[in-house]
């Protein structure tokens, strides 16, 4: 009794081992894929330019400079004018810039969002397609499985028909089966190239093996349902996108109703003043300050400007209502996926444990003849679907976490 519980323990450690070693590889494709993956590395991009936005935006107009030449000098009691420099600068009313600067700083961190919403769908898509493989090859093992079992019948089968007790018919049986499962064994191994292709392009990486566990170890959700949906609520990077494009469009309505506010003009004039009868030579004349001002008389275009930012900002605000209502429906649909996969789990993994001790009382009926073929296969038929629908499940089971964990956020 004790060494049978000292074998249960070693099994349970040895499967935690190996459940680490696979997390382990699984992380380290989802960091290969962070940072080689040519989308992400592009809307990672698209956030570094939005973010220079901000600089452009709370800049001062560039001052203007203007020279002029008289070409005709103008005598003055100082004397002939004969070259004037001019510089201003135009000063928008107060506040103006800081609230275009906020705007783009919030569209910026919209953006930078939009990264991080593209990031947890990558690794979702890694991590489904990791699962995938997983079952692919999986489903390509079992199968040889029941290949082997399938020849060891077939010697069986040869050795009672030679004995005159069976009919040749169970030896095409298990030939029609054992070209049935040859077909699906290269339809597997074909899928899997293909499953290969996609996770290495992925990575952006080179064609290479792909490491899968060899069972896959189901977590559960460490959250409640109603948990899961605050944290949806809270920091699923597609929400937080739309509220701070709120925030950029209410900082815009702040800039266009300030854009129709009056604007400043500060220079000054030099000139200078050739040689006269009456001063000193060279003398200047300079001339400060210069003050001008912008009067925006015509108002419908910022009303225009206003009215574009406020409908905007509407725009915003309904599309995260329409946005929480479809992360709700994908977390149901979700939620159902995980629930469903967990029952399968348990389910399957009775229904092949019924089957293989069925199967191995029909083999031995089938040997001494008290059995017909038609219920071997019928069983070996039933082994083997539910071997694949249980590795289908459990990949199920976490592709539906993975989703979850998307939609949250992480």
């Amino acid at each position: 009794m004790k060494s049978i519980k000292l074998l249960i323990i070693l099994f349970l450690l040895i499967s935690a081992v190996h459940s680490q070693e696979s997390q382990k590889q699984l992380h380290e494709y989802l960091k290969i894929a962070a940072e080689n993956n040519p989308g992400l590395r592009a809307q990672f991009s698209r956030y570094m330019a939005e973010l220079q936005k901000a600089p452009q935006a709370g800049a001062l107009p560039d001052p203007a400079v203007a020279f002029g030449w008289f070409i005709q000098p103008v005598e003055t009691r100082m004397g002939p004018q004969q070259l004037k420099i001019s510089a201003s600068q135009m000063f928008p009313w107060f506040g103006t810039l800081r609230a275009r600067e906020n705007a783009a700083v919030r569209q910026a961190q919209a953006e930078y969002h939009t990264f991080l919403n593209a990031k947890s769908r990558l690794f979702h898509e890694v991590r489904s397609t990791w699962y995938d493989l997983y079952v692919n090859r999986r489903a390509a093992e079992i199968t040889r499985e029941n290949l082997e079992l399938l020849h060891s019948f077939q010697k069986l089968a040869q050795a009672k028909i030679s004995a005159g007790t069976v009919s040749a018919v169970d030896e095409y049986r298990i030939e029609m089966e054992i070209g049935d499962l040859q077909n699906q064994l290269t339809l597997l191994q074909d899928q899997g190239v293909t499953l290969k292709t996609a996770f290495n392009n992925l990575l952006n990486k080179d064609a290479s093996t792909v490491k899968t566990p060899d069972t896959l170890q189901t977590t559960d959700l460490a959250m409640s349902k109603s948990e899961i949906a605050d944290s949806i609520r809270i920091n699923n990077h597609r929400l937080q996108r739309l509220r701070e494009q709120q925030s950029a469009r209410a900082s815009r309505i702040t800039a266009a109703q300030k854009a129709g506010a009056p604007s400043f003009t500060l220079g000054l004039d030099y000139t200078f003043i050739g040689e006269g009868e009456d001063n000193l030579p060279g003398t200047d004349a300079f001339v400060f300050p210069k003050l001008g001002i912008r009067l925006p008389l015509y108002r419908n275009k910022y009303r225009a400007m206003v009215d574009e930012a406020t409908y905007q900002q509407t725009a915003a605000v309904e599309e995260e209502a329409d946005a929480e209502n479809d992360l709700e429906s994908m977390l149901e649909r979700a939620w159902t996926d995980y629930q469903d996969a967990d029952r399968r789990i348990d389910l399957y993994t009775r229904q092949l444990q019924l089957a293989r001790q069925a199967l191995n009382l029909l083999e031995t009926e089938y040997s001494t003849g008290s059995s017909g073929f038609e219920e071997v296969l019928r069983m070996e038929r039933k082994s083997l679907k539910y071997g694949l629908e249980l590795e289908r499940a459990r990949a199920d089971k976490q592709t539906a976490i993975s989703f979850i964990t998307f939609l949250t956020g992480r």
